[in-house]
């Protein structure tokens, strides 16, 4: 992480990334997709996510999370910065010359070179099935079906810790505190999501946040009683428990459907 000189107020408190595990500032143009804004709002154009819009123009980065040339080593090339994800990416190279992006595990160097598939060896950036790897590994960039892609633990610094096996299913405990059952033919990569710090990162200003295409969220209790179920009052008066726009208790009432398809394969719920 950086510490800024406090030439200006908002500097002060800035707390960024220095960067310094980037090895270039041009991505790959064949890899590159168009990103539209929706500013939050649906086909219709109606809103359905408040504090959307603005922020700078980004190109989508086309990510490899299936890990399917199998058998086939990759040469990591570059490490680099992605404006779409918190984590940083790694542009690999295989044999026939054809380039792919993957999420960057933490300690992944250019020049190293990574392979997927049954009997790989364990090591990080390599792309494993469940069955294959040693109890107690760390991975992320998990499967929930076979063949889909990644979906669990993908984000700066995540990672995931296989427990156990148990008849067709590997009993996985996730970043969030949940242990559950997942097939043993997912993929699963060995090691840890990069940039860790990404969670000690401190904006410093208004402004920064405007630049990542958050607008500034107004409080229920500012609001008029006609807008937010907390809104209205003399003064600072404000009565009511917490909740959302639609009357949704905002703190201990459970959200989750009790008849939930995925339920039977959660062993123990996430951290309160």
């Amino acid at each position: 992480m950086k510490k800024f000189k406090p030439v200006t107020p908002s500097e002060r408190f800035h707390l960024g990334s220095d960067f310094a595990e980037l090895t270039t500032d041009k991505p790959e143009k064949s890899l590159l997709a168009p990103l539209k804004k929706s500013g939050g709002r649906n086909s219709k154009g109606r809103m359905t996510m408040r504090y959307r819009g603005g922020g700078h123009k980004r190109r989508y980065r086309i990510i490899d999370f299936k890990r399917d040339r199998f058998h086939s080593p990759a040469e990591v090339l570059t490490i680099e910065y992605d404006p779409n994800r918190s984590a940083r990416i790694a542009l690999v190279q295989y044999p026939d010359s054809e380039k792919r992006y993957i999420i960057a595990p933490a300690g992944l160097k250019v020049g190293q070179k990574i392979e997927s598939g049954k009997g790989v060896s364990p090591e990080v950036g390599n792309a494993l099935y469940l069955d294959e790897i040693p109890l107690g590994t760390v991975i992320h960039n998990i499967e929930l079906q076979p063949g889909k892609g990644a979906e669990l633990a993908r984000s700066a610094g995540s990672y995931a810790q296989l427990s156990a096996r148990e008849g067709k299913y590997a009993i996985v405990k996730l970043p969030s505190g949940e242990t559950r059952l997942i097939l043993k033919t997912c993929l699963a990569t060995i090691g840890s999501v990069s940039n860790a710090d990404h969670q000690l990162k401190v904006l410093g200003k208004a402004g920064r946040k405007r630049w990542l295409g958050r607008r500034p969220r107004t409080r229920g209790v500012a609001m008029n009683p006609v807008d937010h179920p907390m809104g209205g009052g003399e003064g600072r008066q404000s009565g009511g428990h917490p909740r959302s726009r639609t009357g949704l208790y905002a703190k201990g009432k459970k959200t989750r459907n009790p008849n939930k398809a995925s339920n039977r394969f959660i062993i123990s719920k996430r951290k309160k």
